[in-house]
């Protein structure tokens, strides 16, 4: 059936359209069906799209479609569009495949990815692919197809130099917020750093949330460019760049799940750093209690990235560091940029235990990309940093990106809490750290989130402060506070 394409300033975050109830009966449509179009002219662009039944504003010879399917498929007003209703896509039997733990081939693992990324597959389908990965797993096969169909959906960022560098960090842990320190440092030493992150999964922030604090992170690849030009890095936010647009997909999906399947999280970092071009890549791997994994599983997790990054022809190392507690002392987007700042400052004094892990990061990639000698990495790393040119890079980089450094101030509403007993503190549980930032407003109001007082193995006297919940809401603070008191979160003898 041809249509006639109709606009209303109308955004759903994905494609949808919207028909009038006679078409949709003529098409043997319903409210949540999927519809195909396909452009008429040519080339000819094809998407699918989530269906939404009305009685008035759509003509029955229109279709009323949402700004994402204007800009996908540079539609203009008025003209004319195919439409039939989607078809039942193979990649459902595939997931289901996996869901009675079959191994996929190459082909069908990209028949997912690719319906995934053309919108043929409704968030509750991702989910069954999700859950698949997450319960089943995949082996190493199937590992490099995933990579490969991520990779093949989207667009890649071509960069000439030889010393293109990356890191990643598993997540996990409460404000292991390293990588805006790793890139000003490894920046000031002439290595190429476009650093794509993720926004918050399962955590009280990701990178992009603690940068945006200070810069925009969304921007074309063409501007990424000019950015990594002036300042030799960037620090954006990789599921705006079109480049891995599958993943991205996933990764909304993971977020409602709070799930994040070992096969997926291998394939969303390799994929990212493939895209960027990365020659040099370092994964870091924090294991321990309340971590995302064990030290048996980081070892075996080590060993499965060495794979890929053997099998990519990559420079691929991978630290296990300690994750056992969260790092520095701010926790929540605006909260943990404090502290970034206080350790790129030389004027300042920041937080130990995230100045000595971004260092030792660092210096492994100087190592790496021999702008240090074996074992003078961190030496290198320090001298940068204490000598204020990390902190001036961070600035170029910062305003490169439409920002500049200023004051943050934390939520508006607060509450300290103290110790209700004199002893030390055995133990901070980094689950229930994320859960309380997160019911207390992060990542989505950044300057909600917690401040610590303490670090596991701290002496600590009754009534002595332990930490400070911040919230933009007095409600969510108060649940904040309701659940700090009904679950163990830092655990004194």
């Amino acid at each position: 059936m041809k249509l006639k394409i109709k606009f209303l300033k109308w955004s759903a975050g994905f494609p949808v359209v919207m028909l009038n109830n006679k078409t949709a009966e003529s098409l043997g449509v319903y409210s949540k069906d999927r519809v195909f179009l396909k452009t008429i002219s040519k080339p000819a662009r094809e998407i699918s799209a989530i269906v939404d039944v009305i009685e008035e504003i759509v003509a029955e010879n229109e279709i009323l479609v949402s700004l994402e399917l204007k800009e996908k498929l540079n539609l203009k007003k008025g003209q004319f569009i195919e439409v039939i209703l989607s078809p039942m896509v193979n990649s459902l039997i595939f997931i289901k495949k996996k869901l009675n733990n079959k191994r996929l081939s190459q082909k069908e693992i990209e028949s997912i990815i690719n319906d995934i990324a053309n919108n043929s597959l409704s968030e509750a389908e991702i989910a069954l692919f999700v859950s698949a990965m997450y319960d089943k797993g995949m082996n190493f096969k199937e590992n490099i197809f995933l990579i490969k169909a991520i990779l093949k959906t989207g667009k890649t960022l071509k960069l000439k130099d030889k010393f293109i560098i990356d890191k990643h960090s598993i997540g996990g842990i409460p404000g292991n917020r390293t990588t805006p320190i790793v890139v000003s440092i490894c920046a000031s030493a002439g290595l190429i750093f476009p650093k794509t992150s993720s926004r918050a999964i399962t955590t009280s922030a990701g990178t992009s949330d603690v940068v945006e604090t200070l810069a925009r992170v969304e921007f074309s690849i063409n501007k990424i460019k000019e950015i990594i030009k002036k300042t030799n890095a960037c620090m954006v936010w990789g599921e705006g760049l079109g480049m891995v647009p599958a993943d991205s997909k996933i990764i909304v999906v993971e977020k409602a799940l709070r799930i994040d399947p070992e096969s997926q999280l291998l394939a969303s970092i390799i994929s990212k750093k493939l895209a960027v071009g990365s020659k040099y890549i370092l994964i870091d791997i924090p294991y321990g209690e309340n971590a995302k994994v064990s030290l048996s599983e980081a070892v075996r997790l080590k060993k499965k990235f060495k794979q890929i990054g053997k099998y990519f022809k990559k420079k691929l190392e991978v630290v296990l560091t300690k994750g056992d507690q969260p790092i520095g002392n701010g926790i929540g987007p605006a909260l943990e940029m404090i502290d970034i700042l206080k350790v790129l400052d030389p004027a300042q004094q920041g937080p130990e235990d995230l100045k000595k892990k971004s260092v030792f990061l660092a210096g492994k990639l100087l190592e790496m990309t021999k702008k240090a000698k074996t074992g003078q990495g961190i030496k290198k790393a320090e001298e940068i940093l204490s000598s204020g040119e990390a902190y001036k890079k961070f600035k170029q980089i910062i305003q490169a990106q439409g920002g500049a450094i200023k004051k943050l101030i934390p939520g508006k509403f607060k509450r300290n809490l103290f110790a209700n007993k004199t002893g030390k503190i055995l133990k901070i549980n980094n689950k229930a750290i994320n859960l309380l930032a997160r019911i207390a407003g992060c990542p989505t109001d950044k300057s909600a989130g917690i401040y610590l007082d303490v670090h596991k193995d701290s002496k600590i006297k009754k009534n002595e402060k332990l930490l400070t919940i911040y919230s933009e809401s007095e409600s969510r603070l108060n649940e904040a506070v309701k659940f700090y008191f009904k679950n163990e979160v830092v655990l004194i003898k």
